[in-house]
């Protein structure tokens, strides 16, 4: 692999990354509500889930999505299932958001196992990931080259800047976390975040099977 490869690679993941998603919402979450050591434990489910999804790539499952309408569909409905239920937990205040400490106060950290897997789940069905590596990730592999030197190199650097990613807007968070914190804008964010939530759900019910 080239570096100019690398480098085009880089930059396209790093642009996917930093878009928001529910991963990003996810480290706001914790980051505000239970600290900085709870988004160490999601951004490591977050980075599990998007290995699955590259090795799921790198095995040929993404080629199967491709041929098989039937799997493509049951994807996306278990994906689209799973992301309305989070979006419609906000906007009835159970969701992320549900139960905030006061601005001085501390909120009880969920078991780490908890926090990973959630994480997990939602890389996993995270429309901006699925599209990536079903359609984005298999184009910068060479074939005349041995495959797993690229899927670990490749696959290390879209982790790498995921966790970069997600600690940047959790600090970012958690130094506006007073702010973030009043009533008003926790029932706001509540509302908000749920319908992006609901909004990607749409997202993913409306991918097309790539060429």
């Amino acid at each position: 692999m080239t570096l100019a490869l690398l480098l085009s690679y880089a930059l396209i993941a790093g642009t996917a990354i930093l878009s928001p998603g529910p991963a990003i919402l996810l480290a706001l979450r914790n980051s505000i509500v239970y600290g900085l050591g709870a988004v160490v434990w999601s951004s490591l489910g977050n980075v599990t889930g998007l290995f699955c999804l590259s090795a799921a790539s790198m095995l040929g499952l993404g080629i199967l999505l491709k041929t098989s309408a039937l799997l493509f569909g049951a994807v996306k409905l278990v994906g689209a299932g799973y992301l309305f239920w989070i979006g419609l937990r906000h906007l009835f205040g159970k969701g992320l958001l549900a139960a905030l400490p006061e601005p001085g106060g501390a909120q009880t950290r969920p078991p780490r196992g908890k926090l990973y897997r959630e994480a997990v789940g939602l890389a996993l069905t995270n429309p901006k990931a699925v599209l990536f590596f079903t359609a984005l990730f298999p184009q910068f592999l060479v074939p005349d080259a041995p495959l797993l030197p690229q899927f670990l190199t490749l696959t290390g650097i879209f982790m790498g800047l995921s966790i970069l990613s997600l600690m940047g807007y959790a600090l970012l968070a958690r130094q506006a976390r007073g702010f973030l914190l009043r009533p008003l804008l926790v029932r706001w964010l509540n509302r908000t975040i749920g319908g992006i939530f609901i909004s990607f759900g749409v997202l993913l019910l409306t991918l097309r099977r790539p060429a």
